[in-house]
């Protein structure tokens, strides 16, 4: 059959275009996720607020916040860390962290803002319990990200926050149990020595979504245990230890930090959710990702972790999850049904589960 040259160029400009349409409509779903943001514009939106398992009063005031008294997201997540970074008996966060090997006590924040899209943070920062809100402040009143070390420090003093000592006797009796172990190791912290003190990647997550669908997220910590004086893990750093999209949702992690910088997980997991996967769903692909990501050292002879590394996710619809390597693991969450603790999913069964030994803060 004889096809004109009009003909068969009017059929290849249909099919481009139809290809084209296409395409654009692929790229349009899978930019939107299983969200159809405009539909949701229309219906009324639930405020939830997830966080790492120690967040389980702040969520439940955080949720008080925004669900009665109107907060803003960020505000409200703020109120719920700070419970955690000012009570002595925390040692992974704030006030009565455990220190790192000179008995200094640093810590690391950020926080991100999701109507307005900003977000600021601090890190090694010391005498200061609250670093989540100087974090807010580096947000607020500067035109930078990431302030660090004294440099952070001097401008939360100029922005009227009280210096205290964060090492309170607990943290300071099992940093010298720690120094004592290590002197009778030649160096080495042997976990099955009697004398093998504590050890914590221990951190607070928080985010939150209200009815408007503005989103915020927080994490906030003291760090690695016995760390290298300046270390900084991922709490300090959008993207890897939290993150926020006002547009699809917020995602954030406790555990060891090396392990997740490497793969950016808490943006990894939001565009995950983007393109249409459960907040449950993503945090356990950016498991994978992080396992996949980890050196030999940290692995066992299977190649699964030698650490732990939790992951939070909630989407701007409401919808939330958790995931971790091993289970046994649970996050908070406070919504209509009120605070509660609920389980995370997991990669590996707990027969796979090996003991876990303390992360040494130095190589040999």
């Amino acid at each position: 059959m004889s096809v004109s040259r009009r003909k068969f160029i009017g059929a290849g400009v249909a099919g481009a275009a139809a290809v084209t349409l296409g395409r654009t409509a692929r790229a349009e779903a899978a930019l939107m996720g299983s969200l159809d943001f405009r539909t949701l514009r229309n219906r009324t939106l639930r405020p939830v607020v997830v966080a790492s398992a120690n967040g389980i009063r702040g969520v439940a005031k955080a949720y008080e916040m925004i669900s009665t008294g109107n907060a803003d997201t960020l505000d409200a997540i703020l109120a719920g860390v700070n419970i955690q970074e000012l009570d002595p008996e925390d040692q992974s966060v704030g006030l009565g962290g455990l220190p790192n090997e000179d008995g200094v006590v640093q810590l690391d924040a950020s926080c991100m803002h999701g109507p307005t899209k900003r977000a600021g943070a601090v890190a090694a920062l010391e005498g200061i319990a609250t670093a989540s809100l100087v974090a807010r402040a580096v947000m607020e009143h500067t035109d930078h990200i990431l302030l660090v070390g004294a440099g952070a420090k001097r401008f939360a003093l100029e922005r009227g926050f009280k210096e205290q000592n964060l090492l309170t006797e607990k943290s300071r009796q099992d940093w010298l149990k720690w120094k004592s172990c290590l002197a009778s190791n030649g160096g080495h912290v042997d976990p099955a020595d009697p004398l093998a003190a504590k050890f914590t990647t221990g951190t607070i997550h928080m985010s939150a979504v209200n009815s408007a669908g503005e989103i915020s997220s927080v994490t906030t910590t003291s760090g690695l245990s016995w760390k290298l004086s300046g270390r900084v893990g991922d709490s300090a750093i959008p993207g890897a230890g939290q993150y926020c999209d006002n547009t699809v949702g917020a995602a954030g992690s406790t555990g060891l930090g090396e392990a997740n910088i490497k793969v950016a997980g808490a943006f990894l997991i939001v565009e995950l959710m983007r393109n249409g996967a459960s907040p449950e769903e993503a945090c356990l692909r950016a498991t994978e990702r992080a396992v996949a990501m980890t050196e030999k050292r940290r692995l066992d002879s299977n190649g699964r972790p030698l650490f732990d590394l939790s992951f939070y996710a909630l989407s701007k619809d409401g919808r939330f999850g958790s995931a971790s390597a091993y289970p046994g693991f649970k996050f908070a969450v406070a919504d209509a049904s009120g605070g509660r603790l609920v389980d995370a999913a997991s990669l590996y069964k707990s027969s796979e589960r090996p003991k876990i030994p303390p992360v040494s803060c130095r190589r040999s």
